[in-house]
Formats: structure tokens, C-alpha cells, sequence
């Protein structure tokens, strides 16, 4: 049975237009149809709505005031529906989006040049910080999250993970350590996140009570730090990964590795994803996947 909601707008256009062919011809639906929706809403309502004769149609009492009722208020929702419309279908316009400081900033610098090189008409308005800030109440349209949200209303999507690795400065190579049993000589530098360490190899997992020498609440000093040769740090690859490559750092204990973290996507319940976030979520997912510090889920590791 169809929605009292569209036999209203039936009804409004019939009244509209005094005759139900009119009516019919504007909302491409047969006569019969019309006639038999608007019947449908007269029971519904226990009242007459029309008078009906070879002239048209006019409005009984009943009629007349359900018109005067409803006809703005179908009317204006209508141009909300619409106005959501173009909001979620248009590829332009502006797009909320939300990620952690470490990988918002820096490992993903290439994707955001390229997204708005790709998309002029997007407007992005991104929030860098804290991985477990709440993204219903920031209103942001989608979210980039490390580990699983617990808010029940977010739609959440595993793309894959990134390793966490030991690193140090080349420049202190000969002082490190060579096995696990002697990390515990060698001074460390720890963001929060990432201060209680445990480590993995094969089927091994080993807990490492640690006083770190130095604890920022950023990743970037630690990383610095680590840099400047005052300790071994566990860090995300995808922090690390040029570092390492042109020979500033080292991976001490490549063998052995943090937990890998989890990386999510994640989106309100109650919100359709719109073209520009459905578009941004396809692109990022591709960029990720091809990069070599990120994990794609499913994939062995």
C-alpha cells in the first residue's frame, strides 16, 4: 500500500490542478491511478475530499481543510527533499572529514594534494586530531580511525592495518641492540599511544616494561627525538617508512613488531554517504592500498 505521505501530495496536486487528469498528465501517472490514490487517502481519512462532477473537481469542507493544512507543508518539504537531494548527489560542495594527527598529517600529504587536484569543486574541511574524538557530534561526513569505534551508531569499515616497528638514528648503529633480550639497555622515547610495548614475532608475543626516557603526547616529537639519536622509539610504519628508505633510520629488531593498528572508515548511521564522501572513500581506500607501509585487510601479512 503506498505511503499517506504521496496520496497527500496526490491529493495536493489533484486540488492544485481541479482535475484529476490534469493531475494525472502532471505527475505521469494514469487516471486511474490518481483516482484510485486519492480514494485511498478518502478512506483513510474517513472523509470526503472532492466533489466530483463533469466540470472538475472541487473541495468539500473536509477537503478544504485538510488542503489548507497540509499544501504548504508538503510543498516545503518537498524542497527540503530536494535541496537533500542535490546535497547528497552533487559531486560538489563540502565534505567533513576527520583523521588522526600521524596520518592525516604527513603519509597522507600526497593523497590530499591529489584529491583536491582531482576534485576543484570540493570543499574540504578536515579535522586533524585525536583518534577517538567523536565523529557524530563533529558532524563530519566520514572518518579515518585507528582500531574500532565503540559508538553503535557509526557504520565502520576495515581497510586494512599498519605495523608499528622499532627505529632508531643511523647514526647510533653500533650501540644498538641485538636481541630482544638486550632492548632493555638502550634508552627509548615513547609517544602515549604507544608507551606500554608489546612485542610480536611469529607466534611469540612478548611484554616490554619499559621507563622511557622521553614521552610526548605527539608522534611527531617522538619521531624527532628519535631522529636526533636519544632512543629507540616504536613508531607506525607509515611514519617512518621514508626514513627508513633514504637511511636516517634504522629498524631495530625487524623481526619483532607492536600490534598492527587497525585502520577504519567509518560514517554516521543516519547519514547517506553523499557522491563527494563516496568519491573521497574510493580514492583513499586506492591510495592506501597502494602504498607500502599499509596492510590491505584480508591479506596476509
Amino acid at each position: 500500500m503506498e505511503s499517506m505521505l504521496d496520496n497527500l501530495k496526490i491529493f495536493i496536486n489533484a486540488a492544485d490542478q481541479q482535475s484529476l487528469t490534469n493531475a494525472a498528465q502532471a505527475l505521469g501517472m494514469t487516471v486511474a491511478t490518481v483516482s484510485r490514490r486519492v480514494n485511498e487517502l478518502e478512506k483513510a481519512l474517513g472523509s470526503e475530499l472532492f466533489h466530483r462532477s463533469s466540470r472538475g473537481l472541487t473541495l468539500t469542507p473536509a477537503g478544504l481543510l485538510y488542503y489548507r493544512e497540509c499544501a504548504e507543508f508538503i510543498t516545503a518539504l518537498d524542497r527540503r527533499l530536494d535541496h537533500l537531494d542535490q546535497a547528497i548527489n552533487s559531486p560538489s560542495g563540502e565534505l567533513k572529514v576527520m583523521a588522526p594527527t600521524n596520518l592525516g598529517s604527513g603519509p597522507l600529504d600526497v593523497f590530499w594534494q591529489g584529491f583536491v587536484a582531482n576534485h576543484p569543486d570540493i570543499a574540504l574541511k578536515i579535522k586533524l586530531g585525536d583518534p577517538a574524538e567523536d565523529v557524530i557530534s563533529n558532524q563530519s561526513d566520514i572518518a579515518l580511525r585507528s582500531g574500532p569505534q565503540m559508538n553503535s551508531s557509526l557504520i565502520q569499515k576495515l581497510i586494512g592495518t599498519i605495523p608499528l616497528v622499532l627505529v632508531a638514528a643511523e647514526k647510533v648503529t653500533g650501540k644498538l641492540p641485538s636481541t630482544i633480550d638486550t632492548l632493555d639497555v638502550f634508552p627509548s622515547i615513547a609517544a602515549e599511544m604507544f608507551s606500554d610495548w608489546v612485542l610480536q614475532c611469529g607466534g611469540q608475543s612478548i611484554e616490554i616494561p619499559r621507563e622511557h626516557r622521553h614521552i610526548s603526547n605527539d608522534m611527531q616529537i617522538t619521531l624527532n627525538l628519535v631522529k636526533a639519536g636519544a632512543g629507540i622509539a616504536l613508531l607506525p610504519m607509515s611514519m617512518v617508512h621514508e626514513s627508513l628508505n633514504d637511511g636516517e633510520l634504522i629498524q631495530v629488531l625487524p623481526q619483532w613488531q607492536g600490534p598492527h593498528r587497525d585502520i577504519y572508515l567509518v560514517w554516521p548511521y543516519q547519514r547517506t554517504l553523499s557522491v563527494r564522501a563516496r568519491l573521497f572513500r574510493d580514492e583513499l581506500i586506492d591510495f592506501l592500498h597502494k602504498q607500502p607501509w599499509f596492510y590491505v585487510a584480508g591479506e596476509s601479512q
